[in-house]
């Protein structure tokens, strides 16, 4: 075999970090560059981007490109423990890099703003109004049964190489129910991503509000790594 400039064992950490940049990049660049506030756009944007990452070098890192996939990946009992931790920063810097990129981008038109930098809110910075409660669950809710397509349609007897077509498609339906009432983020890569821009260009609020877009995916993510491994699981 080749010598490559990336070791074997770095070569997941990679895949992790780039999978992550392209489905900011291509998700909230569909937000901010795109089509602006048109839901199915940018519902079908963060699918098609989770979809051709998974296909493109899904199988180097098994393609989770969101810290509550790695979570609920491990209390399923599909993913080892002591790679959660490594595969949470990979996907951080991959995002924020994909953030700042898109900054760099947005600057080169007269007028941008960073402002809130289609971070996730909740409250008065929610897109309909809606408030903390109704984030959490909302939140909550859509990465929980995300999270069980993920680990349903990737389990040894299902049909896996349709894996990153279900996962993209369950990507675009969660955006599609939940955009209006926390952003959609399901994904604490992505939310930190924006969030440490809007920060950078001087919004304070996505930081203050960041909690919530940690705490409700990671708690989803949880209840459904549970419910496959006591509920669905057939292996």
């Amino acid at each position: 075999m080749a010598k490559t400039l990336v070791g074997k064992s770095a070569r997941k950490y990679w895949a992790e970090a780039i999978g992550t940049f392209w489905l900011i990049f291509a998700g909230i660049g569909t937000v901010l560059l795109g089509s602006g506030g048109n839901n199915l756009n940018i519902g079908i944007a963060f699918g098609l981007a989770v979809l051709t990452a998974a296909y493109a070098i899904g199988r180097i890192s098994g393609g989770h490109y969101n810290p509550a996939v790695t979570v609920g990946l491990a209390a399923g009992g599909r993913f080892p423990a002591a790679d959660v931790m490594p595969y949470i920063l990979a996907q951080l810097v991959g995002g924020i890099i994909a953030a700042f990129a898109l900054w760099c981008i947005g600057s080169g038109k007269a007028g941008f703003t960073v402002g809130g930098f289609a971070s996730n809110g909740y409250a008065a910075h929610s897109p309909g109004g809606f408030s903390i409660g109704a984030v959490a669950v909302a939140e909550v809710i859509a990465t929980a049964f995300f999270v069980l397509v993920i680990l349903g349609i990737t389990a040894r007897r299902a049909h896996t190489s349709f894996a990153p077509l279900a996962i993209g498609l369950a990507l675009t339906l969660v955006h599609l129910a939940i955009l209006p009432v926390s952003g959609a983020s399901v994904n604490p890569a992505r939310s930190t991503a924006t969030a440490v821009v809007a920060a950078a260009g001087g919004t304070s609020w996505p930081v203050a509000e960041l909690w919530l877009f940690w705490a409700a995916p990671i708690i989803g993510a949880a209840i459904a790594g549970w419910a496959y491994r006591e509920i669905f699981a057939d292996e």
